[in-house]
């Protein structure tokens, strides 16, 4: 009788777990994000691959929902330009789709010093997070293609803003620059020529925000700029 029961309640326990694994859909884990910003804004973009769940090239603005966390944290942004990276708990990055039925609204997360997979320290635990705007959301298509040209979207608004790469090619690198504007300059895309997967110089891309955006433009410098994510 004992071992019927034991039996039974392993049975239960397997189909419990099973179903506890099957709720969530096929979107659902550690979406790890770049996180870059300044006193004027603060954004996270997810560090994708061409593989699920993690085939989404997706970039939101955020803010810490503790008003001083979210202040102390964008003057720590804006003094050095230097790699932070965020380790959000598990969800479905569908959610962030602005056509979701079920938006993201706020989830907590580590924010860590250098890259949370690679031996950052972890500088703020389980903060909450909110999500303000999703300025960019498409899934990647796992074809190989090579594209002849770069897009690079602005991020940000007013004198300091970002350059972030859109994902064209298999393989391809994920980079992200920061650039300095006057306020009033074009949010216009920055397109230049590529090379396999040989980016842009800072010096390059001085060259085309002077020629395309404002001659008065400059470049502060690469925040994060990999490849081996995007194979």
């Amino acid at each position: 009788m004992k071992r019927l029961l034991s039996l039974f309640l392993l049975s239960f326990c397997c189909i419990f777990n099973t179903h506890a694994e099957n709720k969530h859909g096929p979107t659902w884990g550690v979406h790890g994000m770049l996180l870059f910003g300044n006193s004027e804004g603060m954004y996270v973009s997810h560090l994708p691959m061409f593989h699920a769940p993690h085939d989404y090239q997706v970039v939101l603005q955020i803010r810490c929902l503790d008003q001083k966390l979210d202040a102390a944290i964008k003057t720590r942004l804006e003094q050095k330009l230097v790699l932070w990276t965020m380790e959000p708990e598990q969800f479905e990055i569908a959610r962030l789709a602005a056509y979701s039925k079920t938006p993201l609204k706020q989830f907590k997360a580590n924010i860590v010093l250098g890259h949370f997979e690679q031996g950052g320290k972890t500088e703020y635990k389980d903060v909450p997070i909110v999500v303000e705007k999703t300025l960019i959301f498409r899934q990647l298509s796992p074809q190989m293609r090579d594209s002849k040209q770069a897009i690079y979207h602005q991020i940000g608004r007013g004198t300091q803003r970002f350059l972030l790469k859109e994902i064209d090619s298999r393989p391809d690198f994920d980079h992200v620059l920061a650039i300095s504007v006057p306020a009033a300059a074009a949010m216009a895309d920055v397109v230049v020529k590529k090379t396999g997967l040989q980016a842009v110089s800072d010096a390059e891309f001085l060259l085309v925000l002077q020629g395309k955006v404002d001659k008065r433009a400059g470049v502060k410098g690469t925040i994060y700029l990999d490849k081996a994510d995007l194979e």
